[in-house]
């Protein structure tokens, strides 16, 4: 047991959690005064984002900070360990749920904003959870929390279509989780813990093929998570059926916590990773071809997305394949880009669907003379999610090219001559994508003329949710002139994931590293 009392800042560890918790359950106590709904979610959600503002601003002065339930030591004590990573995952995910949370209240329906903002907080908090915690079975605590969360904004709409998309998606995750369990439970049989710090020491000592076979089935249960080929079906199954606002909820943030878990697991096991790198490429090259070749195929607009998506994903797993500082701080960067990048695009695309009153982009046309805006908005996130220069999404690119790049001066390797092909043909693949939709929606001409009868008129709130996106896609294109303080904060943090003696030392395990 720790002898010292634990610092009254460190409390700030578990802000980010206990905030959106309590938000939810205010919310639920005022269910039947949906005027308090917005006022409450959106300080809530404020506050938060400042929380996990204010640690990721002390963490990348002091280091990690861990705070230990009971003050008692690992293996006994639950850890919420806050490093560069988790704190700048979660710093997003709150500016994601806070351009989601003023764009349901503009457009939404006010009978069911307190609904959504429950379940919404409840999510934020299980995002939060999972990035900032230091222990494994807290790990699966959050994904459960998350799933809570995430299943009732699915069903919120109680459409055919919802209900559809939910199945589907709760299926595959309850396949994803029980296979994170199972593993836990080796795991815990190998080591005796499932603190992470203490598995970096512990795991030192353990059968080397016994963890390496545990490290490919944890991994197996959070490439499900993140949506990694082949296990990627339920995502575009299930995100196009609830309202987009939800559609943009998850996707900057749900699977994003998936490759997060795997950047964790990889980075503690490091000589797991080494013998399971060919595994780990191969999944990530065949998720960057298989994804744009899926959305070439689609005609739903939303599900399409979903598969742009599921592409993000393979460009930060082979930033885990490609290893080292170099590829850690390109899928760390890029994980970060794409939250902001596809919760704005799913955005806009709700605006899209408001305004041509369809869903199936061969029945869209002329929105660009009705629509000049939302098709200028369109485009740029396009350009971003192929990864054009000078846009956010090409710069963690360049850096997963330059570790490829790196580890090939040192000595031929076929798996990053492979990944680098991969990253080419999917930003290729994307491009054409994105010039196809652009063009099918925004500028061919419709059957009679070239404005949609929907594109005429401007429903309700519409106005209000454009700013968002536009406030959102503003940001992004900054961040994409301005890519310095991203690709650094990229770079730090990979170094703090794979150099860890810090981490170890904040949870109290000092001496027990590598």
């Amino acid at each position: 047991m720790q002898s010292l009392p634990i610092p009254t800042a460190d409390w700030l560890a578990l802000a980010p959690m206990l905030l959106p918790l309590l938000g939810a359950a205010v919310l639920l106590v005022l269910r039947g005064r949906p005027a308090w709904a917005v006022p409450v979610a959106l300080l809530v959600v404020a506050v938060t984002g400042v929380a996990d503002l204010a640690l990721l601003q002390r963490v990348a002065v002091n280091g990690p900070l861990a705070m230990t339930m009971g003050r008692w030591l690992p293996p006994f004590g639950i850890s919420f360990t806050a490093d560069l990573m988790g704190t700048l995952f979660a710093g997003i995910a709150a500016i994601v749920a806070l351009a989601c949370f003023v764009t349901a209240t503009v457009e939404g329906n006010p009978a069911d904003r307190p609904t959504f903002f429950a379940l919404a907080l409840v999510l934020l908090a299980g995002v939060d959870g999972a990035f900032l915690t230091g222990d494994f079975f807290n790990l699966y605590v959050w994904f459960e929390v998350m799933l809570a969360g995430s299943f009732g904004l699915l069903v919120i709409s109680g459409t055919p279509a919802a209900l559809d998309g939910a199945l589907k998606y709760g299926l595959l995750n309850f396949l994803g989780t029980s296979l994170f369990l199972l593993g836990l439970g080796l795991l815990y049989g190998l080591l005796g813990t499932l603190n992470m710090a203490d598995v970096l020491g512990a795991a030192k000592s353990a059968n080397p093929a016994a963890m390496t076979s545990v490290a490919a089935l944890l991994l197996l249960a959070f490439a499900a998570k993140a949506a990694a080929f082949p296990i990627n079906a339920w995502l575009p199954a299930s995100y196009h059926t609830p309202p987009a606002v939800v559609s943009a909820l998850l996707g900057g943030s749900l699977t994003k916590v998936g490759v997060y878990a795997l950047a964790r697991t990889l980075a503690l096991l490091p000589e797991s990773r080494t013998l399971l790198e060919p595994a780990i490429a191969l999944v990530a090259g065949t998720t960057l071809l298989a994804a744009p070749l899926g959305a070439l195929a689609e005609t739903n607009l939303r599900r399409l997305i979903g598969f742009l998506l599921v592409g993000g994903v393979g460009v930060a797993v082979s930033g885990l394949a490609l290893g080292g500082p170099g590829g850690f701080a390109g899928a760390i960067a890029y994980v970060a880009n794409a939250m902001l990048t596809i919760a704005a695009l799913y955005l806009v695309a709700g605006l899209i669907e408001r305004a041509s009153g369809e869903t199936d982009i061969r029945r869209m046309a002329g929105l660009y003379r009705a629509r000049p805006g939302l098709a200028a908005l369109f485009g740029l996130l396009l350009l971003t999610v192929a990864g054009v220069p000078p846009f956010l999404g090409f710069w963690p690119k360049l850096l997963l090219v330059e570790a490829a790049a790196g580890r090939l001066s040192a000595t031929f390797d076929w798996s990053a001559v492979g990944l680098v092909a991969c990253l080419l043909l999917n930003a290729l693949l994307t491009l054409t994508v994105g010039a196809r939709l652009w063009g099918q929606v925004f500028w061919r001409p419709g059957a009679d003329s070239d404005v949609t009868v929907a594109a005429l008129s401007t429903p309700a709130g519409v106005d209000g949710a454009l700013a968002v996106a536009v406030a959102l896609v503003a940001l992004i294109t900054v961040l994409g002139l301005w890519p310095q303080p991203l690709l650094q904060a990229g770079r730090d943090a990979a170094a703090s994931l794979l150099d860890p003696a810090r981490y170890v030392s904040a949870v109290g395990l000092a001496g027990t590293g590598p």
